[in-house]
């Protein structure tokens, strides 16, 4: 597995830095998009736009939407759906009214038969009239809710990307999509963790409650220090590892189904909507 890209950091993140405090939730996350619209902003979005549920990708011929789709619904731990376009059509009004999802994320993977042979910042240029887009709820929604509740994140305090692994969890199959659960990891003292899963549960468009505490060889992760998407973790002495369901889990089911062509966002690199992180249904 190769890991997500480093995030153009400092510079992406001082203009995120730099949008004002009077903007709401929604407005924060328009002007964001415009950014990555304009390549300006093309790092990993842990920690922008508080107060906004951002998105997984998974983007598909429509000849495969259909068990895509099943296996979102068999699978709603990591693959909370947000929305579902009509085939050919790279607008998600639902999401945001001015939402062209071939270029407002910030870096997509390309696959053609099941294998990733690309990332790139717009997808323009592949875009195709039968392509389904699948928008999948992102843990890092809840991120700000934690932080406000005084529970450090260890990954958004350090701008870095959220360690992900993928672990020997089987997912619920669909046709030709299977394959294992992936997980994000934060780390906590044992109090904060307390807290944080009670939080998170407040979020299921966002994966919700963790699906493992401790361990990690426990759920087939072999090495923590070794994430195979994001950053390897910051980890002390007094602090206990929560994993939470992850929406590049879709990633490992279309290797395993592989379709002729698919796109996905880089783990870490998210479609920033306009709706409302608590969002429930």
């Amino acid at each position: 597995m190769q890991g997500a890209q480093q995030p153009a950091a400092s510079p992406s993140r001082a203009l995120a830095g730099g949008l004002s405090p009077a903007h709401d939730a929604a407005g924060d996350a328009r002007a964001l998009r415009r950014q990555i619209r304009a390549g300006r902003l093309t790092g990993q979005t842990s920690g922008l736009a508080p107060g906004c549920l951002q998105a997984n990708l998974a983007i598909l011929p429509a000849a495969w939407a259909g068990d895509f789709l099943l296996f979102c619904t068999r699978n709603p731990k990591p693959c909370p759906l947000l929305g579902v376009s009509d085939a050919g059509d790279p607008m998600l009004a639902r999401l945001g009214a001015d939402i062209d999802i071939r270029t407002d994320v910030p870096a997509y993977r390309v696959f053609r038969d099941g294998e990733h042979v690309d990332t790139v910042t717009d997808i323009t240029r592949l875009w195709r009239d039968d392509l389904v887009t699948f928008a999948i709820g992102c843990s890092f929604s809840f991120d700000d809710a934690l932080q406000r509740a005084g529970i450090p994140v260890p990954n958004v305090v350090a701008g870095t990307n959220v360690p992900m692994y993928v672990t020997g969890i089987e997912t619920a199959g669909a046709g030709p999509f299977g394959g294992p659960l992936v997980v994000s990891m934060r780390s906590f003292r044992p109090a904060d963790a307390i807290r944080a899963i009670v939080l998170s549960d407040r979020y299921p468009l966002a994966h919700g409650a963790p699906v493992h505490i401790g361990d990690p060889g426990a759920i087939g992760i072999r090495n923590i220090a070794e994430p195979e998407f994001g950053d390897p973790p910051v980890l002390h002495p007094d602090e206990i590892c929560v994993f939470w369901a992850c929406g590049v889990t879709p990633q490992l089911a279309i290797g395993r189904a592989r379709p002729d062509f698919a796109i996905t966002h880089d783990p870490g690199h998210m479609l920033i909507t306009d709706l409302p992180a608590d969002l429930k249904t």
